[in-house]
């Protein structure tokens, strides 16, 4: 078959039937929302949003330096297109924004205040990507190295005002929108006072961490809506179900504390391990699936001005991002977006200079006695060391990398807002061609 010409005003066998069909095709296109005469990407069967919790660029850059050195390249960073994204809430009283705000941007395009969780800034719930996917027939999974009820898995699947509503996200994820895997810490959400779960509660602790259910034992009520609950690492290797509820710590699965505090990054599964579970459950789904994949630990450490732990926990997110890298090699129908939902700490790469010690000594506030430097580190694969200064131990405003590969991650490319990474993730999903 030739093609029509419009230059040149001629026909070939079969170009009228070309162009009726490239008409109807476009005219389908601007009812979407696209441009006329603009081809879509491939479809996007699956979808993996890795988000590295407080991952910044100075943060990016740390882990860089720590684990592959000048010369050496993050998984995440191998990624083909590479953008940032501005994380700005629409809180009426705080410039920056917070976990809860950023996550229900990036799920559901729409900017709210600080703590809420999947719904706008009136308290209305907003539809989000895990629901878009259910909505196409698609299989869906949250993991995290936080409790699966925090602010970032909590946007993807349920709708609260308030954050801390974590037993009526629990109840929203096995009753509501139903992920097919959920996997991570925070089983005192789960369990009602007195309840302990598979994790005992630490009464030396400084945080409170005892089982808090506010609406009885919810791991039975997930087992009664369908969920096998696994606990354990065995038990995790061990179920073939196709719907798995998994809680591996009391809170987050981790010990956020200043070096030497306390501090412990060792989950008793790892991302990683958890990553390949899901990828394992929801790619035998034919229609293709929805995954979130979140580390904690960084934003967590940075809070405490951990560069150690938070730079070992960003290891941690970017060997989860190369095995989503391979599992993406082998098909290229599968879209990877890895990025921060907003920096913490301040963190800036320094050399070792011992006379530019920033903070002020003689403070007797622990944030500003916390807020020094931190180091030095060793950079891979040299003789160079450099260290980390913290300007505060709370998030900053700072735009935060993105890399992405896939269909549509080339719409990535540029700036933009995190409401915009949401947008192009849906219409990667539900219009691209394949």
């Amino acid at each position: 078959m030739r093609r029509l010409d419009l230059r040149q005003g001629w026909v070939a066998t079969g170009g009228v039937l070309a162009l009726a069909l490239g008409l109807a095709a476009g005219g389908a296109d601007d009812a979407r929302g696209g441009e006329r005469g603009k081809p879509h990407p491939q479809r996007a069967r699956n979808v993996v949003l890795l988000v590295g919790d407080g991952l910044g660029i100075g943060a990016r850059d740390a882990i860089r330096l720590a684990t592959v050195g000048h010369d050496g390249t993050l998984a995440m960073d191998q990624l083909r297109y590479a953008g940032w994204t501005r994380t700005d809430s629409a809180d009426p009283d705080e410039a920056v924004t917070d976990s809860a705000a950023s996550a229900t941007a990036f799920a559901t395009g729409v900017r709210t205040y600080n703590g809420a969780v999947g719904v706008d800034a009136d308290g209305r719930p907003v539809t989000s990507l895990l629901e878009h996917a259910t909505a196409l027939r698609r299989s869906t999974g949250l993991v995290t190295t936080a409790q699966v009820t925090d602010a970032t898995p909590g946007a993807f699947g349920a709708h609260v005002a308030d954050r801390a509503d974590q037993s009526e996200i629990a109840r929203q994820l096995v009753e509501e929108s139903r992920p097919h895997v959920v996997l991570g810490g925070g089983e005192d959400w789960w369990y009602p006072e007195g309840d302990e779960g598979a994790y005992p509660d630490d009464p030396d602790d400084p945080r409170p961490e005892v089982s808090r259910s506010t609406l009885g034992n919810l791991v039975d009520l997930a087992v009664d809506n369908g969920y096998t609950y696994v606990s354990t690492p065995q038990e995790l290797a061990a179920t073939d179900a196709g719907r798995i509820l998994g809680l591996f710590a009391n809170e987050e699965m981790f010990e956020q504390a200043p070096e030497g505090q306390g501090d412990e990054y060792a989950p008793v599964v790892p991302l990683r391990t958890m990553t390949q579970k899901a990828l394992d459950v929801l790619s035998a789904d034919r229609d293709g699936f929805f995954l979130l994949v979140e580390e904690e630990g960084i934003d967590e450490m940075a809070h405490a001005n951990n560069a150690g732990l938070a730079i070992r926990a960003g290891q941690a997110f970017d060997e989860t991002v190369a095995l989503v890298r391979d599992f993406a090699a082998q098909r290229r129908d599968t879209l990877v977006v890895v990025v921060g939902d907003h920096e913490t700490g301040g963190l800036a790469v320094e050399n070792l200079d011992p006379d530019d010690e920033s903070g002020d000594g003689a403070s007797t506030s622990p944030e500003v006695l916390q807020s020094g430097e931190d180091g030095p580190f060793d950079i891979a694969g040299s003789t160079l060391t450099f260290t980390v200064d913290w300007t505060t131990s709370g998030h900053t405003g700072g735009a935060t990398p993105l890399t992405a590969q896939g269909p549509g991650a080339e719409e990535l490319a540029r700036t933009q807002h995190s409401t915009d990474v949401f947008a192009t993730i849906l219409a990667a999903m539900r219009h691209g061609r394949g």
